[in-house]
């Protein structure tokens, strides 16, 4: 097998000497220097539970759960670009790996707790007790907007959460959210017996509220008003014919595949309508009982859900390609953590932070197929580390968000991602 590596110790080599301030590992150069990509939108895949980097995209030699051998639970295969490997259940990601970057070396310091984790993995930062920070999906919002004025800015495909949320950006820059496919964002419909009287009485009626208020809170009565009108603005018909999916071709829905495909195929229409980020969740636990995250006897059964995501996010790659839309649209796969190479007791996998994956398609980017490096057990992380801060800087730079500026709870600074610096060979011709 050749080294994964050599492809990108060869590209970064000669963009060192091409262009030397083009290497984010260079830290007096970083100030310097502003990439800035030209994509519109971003389609954030969510894998809550923890996907095992290697049982996915970054493939080790196998180990072997009764004998306790650490190693990964599928074989490898090749993939379009040469050198990088993914696993034998990604076929169809394994075609397209030259318009994708699996970005092996993420790493943070959350293993033991699953909501602090996935905080860490939407606001960039740890929890505090004094600041509500907005998620990497309001971020976007609120320096970019909308694409047009026809669309929301922010839709989840999933259930809300507050580390999805705008924190202290405050509520004109959340989002949206429905759980079904067929049916738009919850909240958008009248409830039944609403008439249109009816609902003009409430409107007067919490126009006079806005005027009584006290003078401290007319900031925050302000953006909730601006949320107010944006869903009374998309309550009717003409946005809400995005959700009719049976108005595509059945031959490109069966090609996405089940619920999650058609997740996929919905976060493709809601880009053409101009929203700026959907995040879609991949939480169908039936699939092995257990989700992501594989501890016991759910690692048996976790083909299905790599399985799933193959069709689904593969179909989603080329289908963009199709409409000419994957150069203006960010596909990003995130998760809580990965998993060690270990087996425990029962046969599964437990946590790790300290070396995961998270992947990258399309957005113009300067794909790699693979960034980074880890041991021979997708353990420990042997060259170009990856900080959270890091990676949703590369995604903020990628959408043409300055991730070196702040925003400002109140009179209080705060970095827009913590001082994370993007891997700066993505954006290298």
């Amino acid at each position: 097998m050749k080294n994964p590596t050599r492809r990108q110790f060869l590209a970064s080599g000669a963009a060192a000497v091409g262009a030397m301030s083009l290497t984010h590992h260079t830290e007096a150069n970083a100030p310097e220097l502003l990439l800035q990509g030209k994509a519109e939108h971003v389609i954030s895949v969510w894998l809550g539970g923890g996907m095992g980097q290697i049982d996915t995209f970054d493939p080790k030699a196998k180990g072997d759960p009764k004998a306790k051998k650490a190693g990964a639970y599928y074989n490898p295969i090749d993939t379009a670009v040469d050198g990088v490997q993914v696993c034998e259940h990604l076929p169809m990601m394994a075609k397209v790996m030259d318009r994708v970057t699996a970005v092996r070396t993420v790493n943070h310091d959350v293993i033991d707790e699953h909501a602090a984790a996935t905080n860490r993995m939407h606001t960039g930062r740890a929890i505090s007790g004094t600041v509500t920070y907005p998620s990497i999906g309001s971020l976007i919002v609120h320096e970019r907007g909308s694409v047009n004025d026809g669309a929301p800015p922010y839709v989840l495909i999933g259930y809300p959460n507050v580390t999805r949320g705008p924190g202290f950006l405050g509520a004109k820059y959340g989002y949206l959210y429905l759980t079904e496919t067929g049916r738009g964002p919850a909240g958008l419909s009248r409830a039944d017996g609403i008439t249109q009287d009816r609902q003009g009485r409430r409107e007067t009626f919490l126009a006079a509220l806005r005027n009584s208020a006290e003078r401290s809170e007319v900031t925050r009565l302000q953006d909730y008003d601006a949320a107010i009108q944006q869903s009374l603005k998309l309550s009717g018909p003409e946005f809400n014919r995005v959700f009719h999916l049976d108005g595509e071709p059945d031959d490109l829905r069966n090609r996405y595949g089940g619920e999650f495909g058609q997740r996929c195929l919905l976060s493709r229409r809601l880009v053409e309508r101009g929203v700026r980020f959907i995040e879609v969740s991949h939480n169908l636990n039936f699939l092995n009982g257990a989700g992501w995250d594989v501890h016991n006897s759910g690692i048996v059964n976790q083909h299905k859900l790599i399985q799933e995501m193959d069709t689904a996010v593969s179909t989603l790659i080329t289908d963009l390609e199709e409409k000419h839309l994957l150069d203006k649209t960010l596909i990003v796969i995130t998760t809580e953590f990965g998993r060690p190479p270990e087996f425990d007791s029962g046969g599964g996998r437990g946590h790790q932070g300290s070396a995961f994956t998270c992947v990258l398609a399309g957005g113009g980017l300067h794909h790699q197929g693979a960034w980074g490096e880890t041991d021979e057990v997708a353990k420990k992380i042997v060259s170009y580390p990856v900080s959270v801060p890091d990676f949703f800087a590369t995604v903020c730079a990628t959408v043409g968000v300055d991730y070196r500026k702040n925003l400002y709870d109140g009179d209080r600074p705060v970095p827009i991602t913590d001082r994370g610096q993007p891997i700066a060979e993505l954006f290298s011709s």
